[in-house]
């Protein structure tokens, strides 16, 4: 008889016989839960449009110094990728965050007048900047969010830019950013002759080689021309940069404070089930139970209210990314759908935080004396 009610009818039992606190623990959980999915879901659609960037644009490899020291290399660099058999078109490349008003700052590409990057943008108004000139393109949301036009003048740290194009970009980062000649962008930030990165196309694979294969002997061939360099794939580049590093960080630093809130709700839960129960956990040893058994039996209460709480996370994180999708500012860039590998790891996440917590109550519970349980009042 005891067994027959050991891991379900004793399990459902207890969590329905204190329901309200049951109701606040699930919250509780599903709440951290939430956090995850909704931040995570953003940081993944922020790489995506990182991703959709250097796709668009056709680049293939970005060309980056090989130490964290030193993030700049010199813009020559991109005269001897050329001279590289893989190598069709090297564009050298600034990106930055800057402000452009005091309550406004947007991406700033510094890109040379015949980058192959232009492939990747529409101009709907106006015409391409030249080099050399104080001459800048905006981005459709952006020009929208300013009120600016083709003909206008933007000042951009105390230097006054004219506006040439504006532009419809494949990505929302690009339709939100502004590109300017390289050689200005320089300037701006003090440094001439150098840039961040250098952006490849290669030329189309030799037949009988794989887009792999071919990607990574351009790879080596690049790294080995160039020592002190990495040649890293579009696809690579996209989640390695600071933006999204940032973004990646901030997410996952709030949502693991969200979820240790949430695993001291249940081990509060937990604990005081054991200590309500500690009659009826009496019972149970006298019964024929082990220690084993009482532990299991709590872990498995605690799992359930992780699951319980994940599930109901993964909606609360559905509707957030809903509300983001539908707010003007964020709805270019966020998506509501959700990939199963970001809810396995959410229900995943929210059980892993059921057992860490329920562990010490469990373990409280299978050291518990069936004598001195039963007497306990």
């Amino acid at each position: 008889m005891a067994k027959s009610l050991s891991f379900t009818g004793f399990v459902l039992k207890n969590l329905l016989r204190r329901r309200m606190r049951t109701l606040l623990t699930l919250a509780g959980i599903g709440t951290a839960v939430g956090a995850f999915v909704g931040l995570v879901g953003f940081s993944s659609a922020f790489e995506q449009q990182w991703l959709r960037i250097y796709s668009s644009s056709g680049t293939d490899i970005a060309v980056i110094q090989g130490t964290f020291l030193n993030t700049s290399m010199d813009e020559s660099t991109a005269d001897k990728l050329l001279t590289l058999p893989d190598v069709a078109q090297a564009s050298p490349t600034i990106f930055n965050l800057m402000d452009l008003t005091p309550d406004v700052n947007a991406l700033v590409y510094g890109w040379k007048a015949d980058a192959f990057q232009f492939s990747s943008l529409e101009i709907l108004k106006g015409r391409r900047f030249r080099d050399g000139r104080a001459e800048v393109m905006l981005g459709d949301m952006l020009a929208q969010n300013l009120k600016n036009a083709p003909g206008d003048v933007l000042t951009i740290q105390g230097k006054p830019f004219t506006i040439t194009a504006i532009y419809h970009g494949a990505s929302t980062l690009e339709a939100s950013a502004v590109v300017m000649p390289l050689d200005q962008l320089q300037e701006l930030n003090s440094l001439q002759g150098k840039v961040s990165t250098i952006d490849v196309r290669l030329r189309a694979a030799p037949r009988g080689e794989t887009a792999e294969q071919h990607m990574k002997h351009a790879q080596a061939e690049i790294e080995a021309a160039l020592p002190g360099m990495r040649a890293v794939p579009a696809a690579e580049r996209a989640s390695d940069n600071q933006f999204v590093k940032l973004a990646h960080a901030s997410a996952w630093g709030t949502s693991s404070l969200a979820l240790l809130i949430g695993i001291l709700g249940i081990a509060n839960t937990m604990a005081m089930s054991v200590f309500e129960r500690t009659r009826e956990i009496g019972i149970l040893r006298a019964l024929g139970w082990n220690r084993w058994q009482v532990l299991a039996h709590i872990e498995i209460e605690a799992v359930t209210l992780g699951l319980g709480g994940g599930c109901l996370g993964v909606v609360f994180g559905w509707c957030a990314l809903r509300v983001l999708a539908s707010l003007p500012r964020t709805a270019s860039l966020i998506s509501a759908s959700l990939h199963w590998q970001l809810l396995a790891e959410a229900v995943g996440l929210a059980m892993f935080a059921g057992l860490v917590a329920g562990a010490l109550p469990a373990w409280h519970a299978g050291q518990l004396s069936p004598v001195n349980a039963l007497r306990h009042d």
